[in-house]
């Protein structure tokens, strides 16, 4: 998700991410700096954080009057970071079932809807079926190693799904993207190309009916 260096920190990588969503300003507010320092004491990845910021983002991008963005602040996305939290640790603090039967760690539980969502896709959009199939048999034909590889799959379905849109659904979805992304102010080329992709991905889950993530 982040395209920091490695070596970034959890809150420099928290920062950049949401910043990047927000579409505006160079820095969180005293609030939203307790917030993650909250979080950073917790033992999650921070791709779970990620994805409850993205999906708040989202969310707030169909909410938002034309013009005025979404997020205004990180704290209007810890509602969703909790439920992805206690999602993750649900499935990996004490992975036993009550008959004794274990749960899929949370990679290989994004994994198996992600497959099932796509095989959805190929029945309801016939058009979407070569696609689809040509991803389930080539990048996703084995499980994630880690939730960095779950995220970074699901941005490659998303890019071929949108490849493979004939060009004036395309072109449709493109131009919802760009309209979406016309409130940013002035951010980094970093965060400029992380903005960009969420907005791709907003437009053509839409256009698709996908759900928000898989």
């Amino acid at each position: 998700m982040s395209l920091l260096p490695d070596t970034a920190s959890f809150e420099e990588r928290v920062q950049d991410c949401f910043l990047a969503y927000r579409g505006a300003g160079v820095m969180l507010s005293p609030l939203d700096v307790e917030l993650v320092e909250a979080w950073a004491k917790l033992d999650v990845p921070f791709e779970v954080f990620a994805r409850g910021i993205r999906l708040a983002a989202e969310a707030a991008l169909w909410d938002a009057a034309r013009g005025q963005g979404g997020l205004r602040s990180l704290r209007a996305c810890e509602r969703q970071v909790e439920v992805e939290v206690k999602k993750f640790l649900g499935r990996t603090a004490g992975r036993t079932a009550e008959a004794g039967r274990k749960t899929d760690p949370p990679q290989l539980f994004r994994h198996k809807k992600l497959l099932a969502g796509l095989r959805k896709l190929a029945r309801e959009q016939p058009a979407a079926a070569a696609c689809v199939g040509r991803l389930i048999e080539s990048a996703l034909s084995a499980p994630p190693f880690d939730l960095a590889e779950t995220s970074a799959r699901e941005e490659r379905v998303y890019a071929a799904l949108l490849r493979a849109l004939p060009f004036g659904e395309r072109l449709g979805v493109l131009r919802q993207a760009a309209e979406l992304a016309a409130g940013s102010g002035a951010i980094s080329v970093r965060a400029r190309k992380l903005a960009r992709r969420l907005h791709r991905t907003a437009a053509l889950r839409r256009h698709l009916a996908l759900p928000a993530f898989w």
